[in-house]
């Protein structure tokens, strides 16, 4: 009987998996234990077995496709036998929910459709846009109230976004018929904020508009959005030569639009020349745009004494932008961190550690030992037995319990290519030196060649994120999950010393604990560290 093959969950992180090649293509013979394709996943490259005699009968997805956990990849069955009742079986129930959600958005549609804004004379006010990274804006207070009669180029509102309070200015003549919320109140970029039209106009049908997504109300304001989002970026384009012409009224300050200024900065008009129309002698885009040059004084007219301006080379440049799709391993990295920065209370340890004694000890074992011993190797040792000391450190934080491990396996986050990916060394508090160190070369190379097998890349109870080998001083890692704490080490570094008054030259490394408080307290952290430092301090106890 034929049987479906679907994608298995081939570690405890993965949600999809990308066929990187077939080893069987459809009709061939298969037996159980032959490999059918090899798959990736968020952390290797693994195989996938058959685990059944027969032939293939249906691959259901190309090379370098994904496919979910339990999604389907193929059909293996009988020679000549009917599969395809399977197949309909399994997407019956998907395909039921896609017709569903068809009709909706069809009857969604239909409703929309009933609404005509044509001959309502108003038009909607939106949020604009009015930085690049805003996603909202806060009214900060109304300058116009509803029932206000409004002229084009009038500040209806104040709103603060996320880097200034900027005004939001009317672009058409009529009467302020609705205000969305009230001040103090968020609105989203493009969300309704007041509509203004003839005196007794249906608002009401607008906003109901809205409310359906109808496509007549949003084409009548597109105009408007472009205009204001515009106006709004003209501070940074034109600051420099706006801080010339900052003269006149009251208070030494030119009333005039932020489109107003634009288009004079634009066109080379000398804002004081221009007399404004809008209110308190406001200047506004008409009246911008009816200055005539003519009546400007010449602008290369120089006062006796002044220095010759200054002439800026215009800078040609091309912007240019890739985009680059994310890899399996780089979509689990982004979520599983993102879950545990969000949702565990990290707390941060430093301790600095003097490594004088350190040097001198690696110096004497390299010369004896089978394998080249690294810092991080004797960093690695003194970690694990140190966790032997403080159980209480060595634990994992299960939602609603949490899991005190007697064992102490070793997490090593280790850089490559597509991300990041973290080998454990097991039973690290047990093993020598010149062992961890050829343990970690080892998973080290696996990991780059992405041939770790599942149990080289889960289970840790403690991880360790080195960035001494770049040049780093000092960092803060974020705590893999489901562990506890994370330690992130440091560069070691020759600096001044002070040892019993005096002042020396010494080598010190900085090490910093990341700590899920749900799980460890400060204190439990600081003597784990406290012990970590004295081991490395006189490196001949890692050994007892």
């Amino acid at each position: 009987m034929a049987e479906v093959i679907r994608m298995p969950k081939m570690s405890d992180t993965m949600e999809e998996g990308v066929i990187a090649s077939w080893l069987k293509k459809e009709g061939d013979e298969v037996s159980s234990g032959d490999v059918l394709a090899e798959v990736e996943t968020d952390k290797a490259t693994m195989e996938l077995e058959s685990y059944q005699d027969g032939v293939l009968l249906h691959i259901g997805v190309k090379e370098k496709e994904s496919v979910p956990v339990d999604g389907i990849l193929a059909v293996i069955g009988e020679k000549g036998e009917d599969y395809k009742h399977l197949l309909e079986e399994s997407s019956n129930g998907q395909s039921d929910e896609g017709e569903e959600e068809a009709r909706e958005e069809k009857s969604e549609k239909k409703s929309s459709e009933k609404i005509d804004t044509s001959n309502i004379k108003a038009s909607v006010i939106r949020m604009p846009k009015m930085s690049d990274t805003m996603e909202e804006g806060v009214i900060a207070s109304w300058i116009k109230n509803k029932g206000d009669k409004v002229e084009s180029g009038d500040i209806l509102a104040e709103v603060e976004t996320d880097k200034a309070t900027m005004e939001l200015e009317a672009y058409e003549d009529g009467t302020l018929l609705y205000t969305a919320v009230e001040a103090g109140s968020g609105v989203p970029v493009d969300g309704v904020i007041a509509i203004i039209g003839e005196e007794g106009a249906d608002y009401e049908a607008l906003l109901k508009a809205e409310e359906q997504g109808d496509d007549n109300a949003e084409e009548e304001q597109v105009e408007e959005k472009k205009e204001v989002s515009q106006s709004a970026s003209a501070p940074t384009q034109s600051s420099a030569p706006q801080q010339t012409t900052t003269s006149s009224s009251s208070n030494g300050r030119i009333k005039a639009s932020p489109l107003a200024k634009k288009i004079a900065s634009e066109k080379g008009i000398d804002l004081s020349q221009v007399n404004g129309s809008g209110t308190e002698g406001r200047i506004v885009k008409k009246d911008v745009e009816e200055f005539t040059p003519s009546t400007q004084p010449q602008q290369g007219a120089e006062k006796a004494g002044d220095k010759p301006a200054i002439n800026i080379p215009q800078v040609v440049g091309e912007e240019r932008s890739e985009k680059v799709e994310l890899s399996q391993m780089r979509k689990v990295i982004a979520k599983r961190l993102s879950d545990s920065k969000f949702s565990a209370p990290h707390f941060y340890l430093t301790m600095e550690i003097n490594m004088d004694k350190a040097i001198e000890a690696r110096k004497s074992m390299n010369e004896v030992a089978p394998v080249k011993i690294s810092f991080n190797d004797m960093v690695v040792k003194a970690a694990a037995a140190a966790l032997r000391q403080h159980p209480d450190v060595n634990v994992s934080w299960m939602g609603d319990h949490m899991m005190k491990h007697s064992h102490v396996h070793m997490g090593i986050a280790v850089a490559i290519p597509d991300g990041l990916i973290v080998p454990v060394v097991r039973f690290a508090d047990n093993k020598s030196l010149s062992h961890i160190s050829a343990e970690v070369r080892e998973l080290a190379q696996k990991a780059k060649d992405k041939k770790l097998q599942p149990e080289e890349f889960s289970g840790n109870t403690f991880t360790i994120s080195n960035l001494g080998m770049f040049g780093i001083d000092e960092f803060t890692a974020i705590i893999n999950p489901p562990d506890a704490c994370i330690m992130a080490v440091g560069g070691i570094k020759e600096t001044v010393v002070v040892k019993n008054g005096e002042m020396k030259p010494g080598n010190v490394m900085k090490v910093t604990l990341s700590c899920d408080h749900r799980a460890v307290d400060g204190a439990v952290g600081s003597a784990f560290l406290k012990t970590f430092k004295e081991l490395l301090e006189d490196p001949v106890r890692i050994l007892i």
